[in-house]
């Protein structure tokens, strides 16, 4: 009986609300009348609430929220399949029904049960919520009574299902406009939104397990006219390019990295990422140490090749091998001057460069002079605090995705904007987005991983983009294997457990 089907299974891509209209409007220009896939929206949510409330072993009154747009008249065809079925369903409306127009008043009209006045009292006693007030349409925080039930509605021991997304959540970005839906579960149609991914939003929609995609009758065709161009970062976005060792592959053929040696107190932070390039095949990892720590680093490392330097002329005489494909700079190497000269030194050389940490602070207030140099493909890792000192113009709590895709444009490059969503962003467009971080990467160290994980596949001839994309879906798949009381170097082991 059920239309639901996985979010993953209706693919990896993710459409604005806007980029959702426009589906919409190309589905009925060719030929799929609107009405019927209103019918077949409301007819995924009947089925989900039906599973539920069985999975559950639930009884009692469903009640199903209607706001005045077309997510009420989902709201209307759930409720008129759940009386069919048998359940005890009434409609409370949100504001004058006479409003309703085109099909949301169609299917009012179909609909011959209880409809009741809104009234938050009335969900006390409700055994399941269904929010199908505003869906992806709002585009305002909410008030008055929309607010209202909506608190009432979370305060409630119910089972609570949002129709499209919970109500007072952007789809764009995955932030809440003052009260919002918490939701157990969410079907949305044809495809995801960036806002059912981004947190807070993946998580008041109910878990990534509890997101279904209701096939509603658009064509995957229409896809492709809509203009997404934002992904769920999964191996299904980036597995073809993944570089796998050949029988005949040797140690130059699967590429040699430079990384730029730290300094105290941070000397650990360039041998996570060293090992870590190693780990995901790169085939050689040259560090290059100050002086000072050239003991130390040749001491503790046994995989990785140590080369002493003494200014930045000695660095370039190492970039100098042409056997050298990329180059890594930032973990530990200080944040001034010296650093960013060495990063468009290197870009300067046409060598593929990722810059992490602190050489992303070196170019805080400078940032064109790393755009003009960009000579090559530069991955940039910054955490939020990284960011603001780069982009202090961006604000990602108010739109991560968007903020990330303007940050990369600017500079020419990929921008891997780490966090609970990390945003992976080209300077093309192209965005994905992550969702398999764990709470406990976030310590000390596991960035230095990630930034010598995404050189490491570079170095192996992956595109830039996709590198990173799947750097970090690995990095966090590594993470959950270990779980909590991770430290940054567990990760380098279980690196090969999760490589495809």
């Amino acid at each position: 009986m059920s239309v639901t089907v996985s979010w993953k299974a209706a693919g990896y891509a993710l459409v604005s609300p806007s980029e959702m209209a426009k589906a919409d409007r190309l589905a009925v220009e060719g030929g799929v009348p609107s009405a019927d896939l209103m019918e077949a929206a409301g007819r995924a949510v009947a089925d989900l609430a039906a599973e539920t409330m069985s999975a559950r072993r639930a009884s009692g009154p469903i009640v199903v929220l209607a706001g005045p747009g077309n997510n009420g008249g989902d709201g209307f065809v759930s409720a008129r399949y759940l009386r069919e079925w048998g359940f005890d369903c009434a409609v409370m409306t949100l504001g004058d029904q006479a409003s309703m127009k085109g099909d949301a008043a169609l299917m009012r009209d179909r609909f011959d049960g209880p409809v009741i006045e809104a009234a938050p009292d009335a969900l006390a006693d409700a055994a399941m919520i269904i929010d199908a007030l505003f869906g992806a349409g709002l585009n305002k925080p909410l008030e008055g009574m929309a607010a209202e039930l909506v608190d009432a509605a979370n305060e409630s021991r119910a089972i609570r299902i949002a129709v499209d997304l919970p109500s007072g959540l952007c789809g764009a970005t995955g932030q809440v406009r003052g009260s919002c839906f918490r939701a157990d579960a969410t079907v949305t149609f044809f495809a995801p939104k960036p806002g059912h991914i981004l947190a807070p939003g993946r998580f008041l929609c109910g878990g990534q397990d509890h997101l279904h995609v209701a096939d509603i009758g658009i064509k995957d065709a229409i896809l492709a006219k809509t203009g997404a161009n934002t992904y769920l970062n999964d191996p299904g976005l980036w597995g073809l390019d993944y570089p796998h060792a050949g029988p005949t592959s040797h140690k130059y053929v699967r590429g040699h990295l430079l990384v730029l040696g730290g300094r105290e107190p941070a000397l650990g932070a360039c041998r996570l990422a060293s090992i870590a390039a190693l780990r995901v095949g790169g085939g050689l990892v040259t560090l290059a140490a100050p002086s000072e720590t050239y003991p130390i680093q040749a001491g503790a490392l046994t995989d990785v090749l140590v080369r002493r330097i003494d200014s930045n002329f000695g660095f370039l005489g190492i970039l100098a091998d042409p056997r050298i494909a990329v180059t890594l700079l930032g973990p530990g190497a200080g944040i001034g001057e010296k650093t960013a000269e060495l990063a468009i030194r290197a870009l300067e050389s046409g060598r593929n460069v990722v810059l992490d940490a602190d050489a992303l602070s070196s170019f805080a207030g400078r940032l064109d002079a790393l755009a003009v140099q960009n000579k090559a493909d530069v991955v940039l890792t910054p955490h939020e605090g990284e960011f603001a000192r780069l982009f202090g113009d961006l604000d990602p709590n108010e739109d991560r995705l968007g903020a990330a895709r303007k940050a990369a444009k600017r500079v020419g490059g990929i921008v891997v904007l780490k966090g609970v969503s990390t945003v992976i962003a080209a300077p093309d467009g192209r965005a994905a987005i992550n969702a398999n971080a764990p709470a406990w990467l976030s310590v000390g160290g596991t960035g230095d991983v990630l930034s010598g994980m995404i050189a490491g596949l570079m170095v192996q001839g992956m595109p830039a983009f996709e590198a990173a994309c799947a750097a970090v879906w690995l990095h966090g798949e590594a993470a959950m294997g270990i779980g909590p009381g991770m430290i940054a170097s567990d990760l380098l082991d279980a690196i090969p457990s999760v490589l495809p």
